[in-house]
């Protein structure tokens, strides 16, 4: 008797994708990020392949509602380059979350995907709007269930 080995390819990775609705209200930073960052690489499914982008699309709502623990607020921070001598700038978590809190979410699940081109391609599938309103409608996210 032999058993065939399932190899997933691109276009199965592509047939498959769904996309999934993220509410981050309340929620704190790290686990909306790791759920996401699971999601984006599809580790969740049977057919997960470590070299394939066969994750899902993640829209994440209410990012300007998270919750930072302990001092994070004032003591967490997030530079930036302006690419000149001397231009590098520094912006505490809690400012960040009040004016763009779509990159505080895109950088903490940046740092949980694998540092290569995979990750550049998956990053591309996060989309994060910081109220509830989103333009993807159409696509009929499904809304994932919290799991703190």
């Amino acid at each position: 008797m032999s058993t065939k080995t399932f190899i997933m390819t691109r276009e199965d990775a592509l047939s498959q994708r769904r996309w999934n609705l993220v509410d981050a209200e309340g929620r704190s930073l790290g686990r909306v990020a790791t759920q996401v960052a699971n999601l984006l690489r599809g580790k969740g499914k049977p057919s997960f392949s470590p070299h394939l982008d066969c994750g899902d699309f993640v829209v994440v709502v209410n990012a300007g509602k998270l919750r930072l623990t302990g001092r994070k607020e004032d003591e967490k921070l997030y530079y930036s380059h302006t690419g000149w001598p001397g231009g590098i700038r520094t912006e505490t978590a809690g400012r960040l979350r009040t004016g763009r809190p779509d990159r505080l979410v895109r950088t903490a699940v940046m740092g949980m995907l694998p540092k290569n081109r995979l990750s550049r391609r998956l990053i591309t599938k996060l989309k994060v709007y910081p109220g509830a309103e989103h333009p993807h409608g159409a696509q009929q996210a499904t809304p994932v269930a919290a799991q703190d």
